[in-house]
């Protein structure tokens, strides 16, 4: 799957189960690590925890594997698909690391 088109899949997932303040940043220019991030809120740890397993499901059941995860049990969750990483974060959590300040 391409970038764009996985960006684009990991988005709709995540709205879909009501992520707060969806954000992509195009990160080409900026980093080999990867081509965009995609950042999201969750209401609580509990929906943070469920949008990643949402995501990670609907995605593995396309054939798209997350080469890993971290931050299961914390307020913020990265899943790293390669060309896209998917952070999920509480809101309070969020504001604390405030990483679209450090890439935008």
């Amino acid at each position: 799957m391409e970038s764009k088109e996985l960006l684009e899949q990991a988005r709709e997932i995540l709205d879909s189960k009501k992520a707060v303040d969806l954000k992509t940043i195009a990160t080409t220019t900026q980093t080999i690590i990867a081509d965009y991030f995609l950042i999201a809120t969750g209401t609580s740890s509990t929906h943070v925890r469920a949008l990643a397993d949402e995501l990670e499901a609907s995605l593995k059941a396309q054939g798209v594997t997350a080469r890993g995860i971290e931050g299961r049990t914390t307020g913020w969750i990265l899943l790293d698909y390669g060309t896209v990483l998917v952070h999920i974060f509480t809101k309070d959590q969020r504001e604390y690391y405030n990483i679209e300040r450090l890439w935008e």
